[in-house]
């Protein structure tokens, strides 16, 4: 081991080393470590630093339940690679789709025939005995007649550099998405080398996937539509779900936007149901139904078995095929493939013997010192004894156990996982080794299953691991398979686009994603004004209750109280108990109207709807998140909640700024813009109404030239009145600037018309929206005797035209929200009469 960077190597006889041999480096990795050598350690630490970089940049993530990061986890990604040549892939992808063939058969026979149970060939309690055995599912054939269309194997490899499959994904196999963005991340680290040493490319894999479920939906002569099904946010590798949707071009759905009507599964968008032909889940098998399968899950599709049943929809992997998950079942597979393919297994499992059968509970006690001890079906128990580490009572307990309960129970052989390199950061010019396992994925084709010539690489995060898991510190590398001539440049992408391919307007639209785009648009506009009220507040209590400031003070104080930021009694206490009421509406997550609970809602709503925002907004909302946080800790000091609160507002500003600039002008633009324009009518007219009635009961000439001054401020019009009247703060001129004036983005004539010239898109539907009642509502305040305002009446009537100005504004606002309700029942609800006109269309 001639090279500078191994020199701290640590290579184990005992066990198979992937780099290195006997005779030092093996010839399929010379030319990176090579290359390695040639850049120096300075390079390398760059090129980590990018690659975490582009992790960041990306929001690649993997969520650990429990985890203080929680959904924002960085995914783990080593620089280096794992190298693998063409003529060992070729043995290993050759196993590998024999292996998805015969579990594809299995699955058929077991929800069929089942002649292998039978033929005794596997017993019946694995199958019958365990929860993922789905009754409803037997006798059922799927679409197409495949129950596998994405399987995934976890490899590990024998000291004498043997590949053994350790377990079988056949549920919904996870990682694959990961492999793709894990070879997008590392080939941009080492671009030259990776094209010169000839590395296989990816696409051709997902392009097989994306065509054999289009090929295989019923589709009755329709354009095939295929949606990618998750369980939602919370998932662990909910950022692989949103990912593979993208690059595949599924839209992602969760349970709630799917709905079943005479066994035909329907898309809920905001043209109505869409017909769904077929369904790439992620979600796990008793989840999907909640009337056949599991009543108590909130994740399904209500009827989804009865269209599966039907013939209606395709559904991959099938309904029940986490039933080969079980640990017992590897043991069995030789003599299943001889009954089932007329073949020899060509990839080993590893050793393993079921203690429900007595001479292999017998073996198992005997030899348990020797064996890793597993449950026999997944989700039973996380529990994994290894026998080399029991005392001797302990071995007693254990054999105990087994005896009372042999069927739960599965021995291994112990796995001495093979050792791959590893870049630990800082240290220089140094490389590691860890455990490693390999997962790998086959698709189905209408030739049979195709191997992705790759996969997940895991490698252990801490040396003498015998567990490889995301979950507990663990990293990913990306696996280079070799090729052995020119490498295909085949790219899922369209490399030509012609005119038949021109696309005016994105594509399917769920009402869900529609529906967080909405609620983004409001919860922005929302936490915008809360922050612009609280900051205002804040600063003018820092002033002190100096009576030439009272009126603004007393404004603002009465304007937070209608807002339901702090209680009416804290306009007139002191300013210690005001400040402390202010900071609990910025900061308190349990202020329902506060900024901190609607932030998390704003959040919430762009994690929904990420494929629409920047990586930049993004972070800003991340980054906003945590200062709040940060903020929380640091309790009365008002410099720091006003500095926060600036950046609150910049944040605020240019999300807004994004919209408008940023995003594409489809139908989700269109429901996010009018979102914000509703939101800000609500916000407005209930402020303005609010002033006027607090404005009637204030004397004192200078205290209501004030409250006016700050009532500008606070809606942002402040420089536009100073610069169109060059004049002191008055009433009129100030109410027409916020109502009747059509230039200013702040009025409410502009939240009317922006509203009306949006509404009128929605396939000429506004009327029946709701927007008749709102231009209705506004017509009211246009035809308003502005005249009574003016300074020369008397105060009678002056306070009595507020007071009929302020009902007024109190029902613009009533307007509005119920064009929110009438919009959310018309796009995303799909309930009442417009569900039921769009359902007949």
């Amino acid at each position: 081991m001639t090279s500078p960077l191994l020199a701290h190597y640590t290579y184990r006889p005992e066990v198979y080393d992937e780099l290195c041999g006997e005779e030092g480096v093996r010839p399929h990795w010379q030319q990176f470590i090579d290359h390695l050598d040639e850049s120096g350690s300075d390079v390398l630490k760059a090129r980590a630093a990018q690659l975490e970089r582009g992790i960041q940049q990306n929001g690649v993530t993997y969520n650990v339940y429990a985890d203080p990061r929680g959904m924002s986890r960085p995914w783990s990604l080593d620089l280096l690679p794992l190298i693998l040549e063409a003529d060992e892939w070729r043995g290993i992808a050759a196993a590998i789709g024999q292996r998805a063939r015969l579990l594809n058969t299995l699955l058929g026979d077991l929800y069929g025939p089942q002649t292998t149970l039978a033929e005794g060939l596997l017993p019946p309690e694995l199958v019958f005995g365990q929860k993922r055995f789905l009754w409803p599912c037997q006798g059922i054939k799927p679409v197409g007649g495949n129950f596998l269309h994405l399987y995934a194997a976890d490899l590990a490899r024998s000291p004498d550099g043997r590949w053994w499959v350790i377990a079988d994904r056949t549920q919904a196999p996870s990682g694959a998405g990961y492999a793709l963005e894990n070879r997008l991340l590392v080939s941009r680290a080492f671009p030259d080398l990776f094209r010169d040493m000839q590395v296989q490319t990816l696409a051709r894999f997902f392009r097989s996937l994306q065509s054999t479920l289009a090929s295989q939906a019923p589709t009755d002569g329709e354009p095939p539509l295929t949606v990618l099904l998750t369980p939602g946010p919370f998932n662990e590798t909910y950022f692989e779900h949103v990912y593979l949707a993208r690059y595949l071009g599924f839209p992602l759905v969760e349970g709630q936007d799917l709905t079943v009507r005479n066994d035909t599964v329907y898309l809920k968008t905001v043209s109505g149901l869409e017909r769904v032909h077929a369904i790439l889940r992620r979600l796990d098998d008793d989840f999907c139904d909640p009337v056949e399968l599991r009543a108590d899950s909130a994740l399904g599709v209500p009827g989804l078995l009865g269209a599966v049943r039907a013939g209606r929809v395709l559904v991959a992997n099938a309904l029940g095929s986490g039933l080969l998950e079980s640990a017992a079942l590897p043991g069995f597979l030789p003599a299943i493939c001889r009954h089932l393919l007329g073949e020899e297994l060509a990839m080993p499992s590893v050793a393993t013997w079921w203690c429900g059968e007595a001479p292999a509970r017998k073996e198992v006690i005997e030899n348990l010192r020797k064996l890793v001890l597993k449950p026999t079906f997944p989700g039973a128990s996380n529990e994994v004894i290894f026998g080399d580490r029991l005392g001797e009572e302990q071995l007693a307990a254990v054999a105990a156990r087994i005896e009372a309960d042999p069927s739960a129970f599965v021995a291994q052989e112990l796995v001495k996982l093979s050792r791959a390199p590893v870049w630990i950061d800082g240290q220089r010019r140094k490389l590691r080794s860890r455990a490693m396992g390999l997962r790998v994925y086959a698709a189905l084709t209408p030739e049979g299953y195709t191997v992705l010539p790759g996969g997940l690489a895991r490698v252990a995060g801490v040396e003498n691991t015998r567990i490889l898991t995301l979950q507990k510190g663990g990293s990913s590398k990306d696996t280079w398979v070799r090729a052995d001539g020119p490498v295909s440049g085949f790219s899922l992408l369209h490399s030509t686009i012609r005119v038949d391919d021109l696309i005016k307007e994105t594509g399917t639209l769920s009402s869900r994603l529609a529906e967080n785009l909405f609620w983004f648009g409001r919860y922005s506009e929302r936490c915008d004004a809360i922050a612009r009220l609280a900051r205002l507040a804040l600063a003018r209590l820092s002033e002190g209750r100096q009576a030439q400031r009272a009126g603004a003070l007393t404004s603002l104080l009465e304007l937070a109280a209608g807002a339901r930021l702090i209680e009416p009694e804290v306009i007139d206490a002191p300013v210690a108990k005001a400040e402390l009421d202010l900071f609990r509406a910025v900061l308190d997550r349990h202020a329902e109207h506060g900024l901190a609970a609607n932030l998390q809602r704003l959040t919430w709503c762009a994690g929904q709807a990420r494929e629409h925002l920047s990586l930049d907004h993004w972070h800003a909302l991340k980054r906003l998140s945590a200062e709040i946080e940060t903020c929380r800790k640091r309790v009365s000091d008002v410099p720091a909640l006003l500095e926060f609160l600036d950046e609150a507002l910049t944040t605020f500003v240019s999300l807004s700024g994004f919209a408008m600039d940023n995003m594409t002008r489809d139908m989700g633009w269109r429901l996010h813009i009018v979102g914000r324009r509703i939101e800000r009518l609500d916000n407005l007219a209930s402020q303005l109404s609010t002033f006027l009635r607090a404005h009637t009961e204030t004397s004192a000439a200078l205290h209501r030239e004030l409250a006016i001054e700050a009532l500008l401020e606070l809606c942002d019009s402040i420089i536009t009145y100073r610069t169109r009247y060059r004049a002191q703060p008055a009433l009129l001129p100030a109410l027409h600037l916020l109502c009747m004036d059509d230039a200013n983005p702040h009025a409410l004539s502009f939240q009317v018309r922006m509203l009306s010239n949006y509404l009128v898109r929605f396939n000429g539907e506004s009327g029946g929206l709701g927007i008749a009642g709102l231009e209705s509502a506004f017509e009211a305040l246009r035809d308003f005797p502005w005249q009574q305002l003016e300074d020369c009446v008397t105060d009678d009537i002056r306070n009595a035209a507020c007071l009929t100005l302020a009902n007024h504004f109190d029902s613009l606002a009533a307007a509005g929200r119920h064009l929110s309700d009438q919009l959310a029942m018309r796009f995303f609800s799909h309930t009442g009469r417009t569900a039921q006109a769009t359902f007949a269309a």
